[in-house]
């Protein structure tokens, strides 16, 4: 038999060889991809900045149609195929379904992101990332997209079967981890995005070459938000099952209780891509019941998923803590963390930042009445850096500093680069979020390259303050983008570079149990409530501090809106 599975000596983690190499090959596509959109995202920024505008209308345009796609799609699904491989084949000790199929899904999601990338390039196709009918993009833009989307497809049907092969060869007891139960969440809502983007695309890519007439644009908007929303919901449900992972790596933190987790995650697969609908409610085709039951009555109980996920993560965290003796008042196990671990602050920055900024902000635009107020403003783009960057890449980075390591058998190199990483990019990127929505509560506009509007037929000004805030969130956006840099650096530079920990060593026979910080990562069990009721004190202040938040947020906004609309 040959030798396919290692146990790393650092981690615990079994290894199946095929299932490896396409974990690697996923990770590093992602990398290379993040660090192309980071580099687009700068220019973005500096051209938005008044002072610098640094590009002209053509190419800034071409810059935020590569900056969408690449950062909004590409890197985000080349890691969260890494992720579904790592969830399935490494945690439950399995062989990877099919691993040429593998190779496939890898070569076609390559291949369609490169002619994506080039009909971008080509300068025919700067329809910005949500590329609306009647703007016609050249068909290579529609067919990379196709491309890419079948590539996920098959590498989502490949996390299922592994899943299967798993129980069948009875490799794990009982129900299968909730880190493993929320890359399943993110996998099937990847299955209904992926459909909505075939049911739109490929209609659309007809139409681009001549078959189809036309596309009607209503139908257009509503079905690609199924696609372009939902693909960032695929994000949310797989950074919180980082979350969950990285609490057991770091603190062998156990859920506070598995079922409501993972019942918070199914309530993921009924809800949480409606959400979509609110990028629709300016439009005067559908229905106002239509857009108040899916913003409100429903979108609703996908935030509850999202707090109850927000109160146990760090609840989960604070007992682990409190259990090694940190249980002075309600903060010693958030003031004795290690925030020096880039693992962990990574993870906490992303927590806090997607609930506090993305979370807050998102269920704010989802009201209709104050959606008109910051609909098509930079606010949105504002939401998008609080959610799909601060929350999910920021995750992704931290769980890449500890799993890189493992997967290469190398040192992380440059530590103390590696600590501050996530501070920078954290942080910068929260304060571009702030500054982008404070532009766009002021009325900037989302996509108009001069904010000043130079030799347009009519004169118009944004107040003052507006002008601060975009130049702002253009040095916000430097310190993000050297964040990002720097772990783009730490990774390649550890691949490549980093000392060697030893030989990697195949055996023929799959070794029977996960021990050291798999042992918690894949494992089961409650911390439960107990007679002394809630065993989380501090997570609990936290949460009702963000409750209090986003309640004066919420009537803020209100408050702004009756200002606008005034009556006599």
């Amino acid at each position: 038999m040959k030798p396919e599975f290692r146990t790393c000596p650092d981690s615990g983690l079994v290894f199946h060889r095929p299932a490896e190499n396409l974990i690697k090959a996923n990770a590093i596509a992602a990398t290379i991809f993040l660090a192309v959109g980071g580099l687009l995202g700068l220019l973005v920024a500096l051209t938005r900045w008044p002072a610098v505008q640094l590009l002209d209308a053509a190419h800034f345009y071409t810059v935020l149609t590569g900056h969408g796609v690449v950062l909004l799609l590409v890197w985000i699904l080349f890691f969260e195929m890494a992720l579904l491989y790592f969830c399935s084949a490494v945690l439950l000790r399995s062989r990877l379904a099919t691993p040429r199929m593998g190779w496939l899904a890898f070569g076609l999601m390559l291949v369609g992101a490169s002619i994506t990338a080039v009909a971008i390039l080509q300068g025919g196709s700067s329809v910005m990332m949500t590329s609306y009918v009647p703007m016609p993009a050249a068909p290579h833009f529609y067919l990379g997209l196709i491309l890419f989307a079948v590539g996920a497809l098959i590498g989502t049907f490949i996390f299922f079967g592994t899943l299967v092969i798993a129980r069948d060869e009875r490799t794990y007891e009982g129900s299968i981890p909730l880190v493993t139960f929320g890359a399943l969440t993110a996998a099937i809502i990847a299955v209904f995005t992926i459909a909505c983007g075939a049911i739109i695309l490929i209609p659309t890519f007809l139409w681009s070459i001549g078959y189809i007439s036309e596309i009607d644009a209503l139908m257009y908007r509503l079905i690609w938000w199924g696609m372009g929303h939902s693909s960032q919901q695929i994000n949310v449900a797989a950074h919180v099952a980082v979350w969950y992972a990285i609490a057991a790596i770091v603190f062998g933190a156990r859920p506070m209780s598995e079922k409501v987790s993972r019942g918070a995650f199914f309530l993921y697969i009924l809800f949480i891509s409606i959400a979509s609908a609110h990028h629709l409610l300016g439009d005067p085709g559908l229905s106002t019941e239509w857009k108040i039951f899916n913003t409100s009555y429903a979108m609703y109980l996908a935030v509850l998923a999202s707090l109850v996920h927000g109160l146990t993560v760090p609840g989960s965290i604070e007992v682990a803590q409190r259990e090694k003796g940190h249980n002075k008042g309600l903060f010693e196990w958030l003031r004795k963390a290690p925030w020096g671990n880039p693992v962990f602050s990574g993870m906490f920055l992303s927590l806090v930042g997607f609930g506090f900024i993305g979370g807050i902000s998102g269920v704010v635009m989802g009201a209709e009445q104050i959606n008109f107020l910051i609909h098509n403003t930079i606010y949105v783009p504002g939401h998008f850096h609080g959610t799909v960057a601060l929350g999910t890449t920021l995750a992704f980075m931290a769980l890449s500093l500890w799993l890189v390591p493992i997967l290469f058998r190398r040192e992380l190199i440059w530590p103390k680069l590696a600590m501050w990483q996530p501070w920078l990019f954290g942080i910068g990127t929260a304060l571009q979020a702030f500054f982008m929505m404070g532009a766009g509560t002021l009325g900037v506009s989302r996509r108009h390259w001069d904010m000043a509007f130079a030799g347009s037929a009519f004169e118009w000004a944004y107040p003052g303050m507006a002008y601060t805030m975009m130049a702002l969130n253009g040095i916000s956006a430097i310190m993000a983008v050297a964040g990002g840099a720097a772990f783009v650096i730490v990774i390649v530079g550890t691949i490549f570079f980093g000392k060697r920990k030893g030989a990697i060593e195949y055996s023929a026979t799959r070794p029977e149990m996960l021990r050291g910080p798999a042992a918690s990562l894949s494992g089961h069990g409650n911390i439960g409530l107990g007679a002394k009721g809630f065993p989380a004190p501090g997570t609990f202040v936290l949460a009702m501090f963000l409750l209090l938040v986003f309640v004066v947020y919420y009537f803020v906004n209100y408050g702004y809106l009756a200002s606008v609309w005034k009556f006599s």
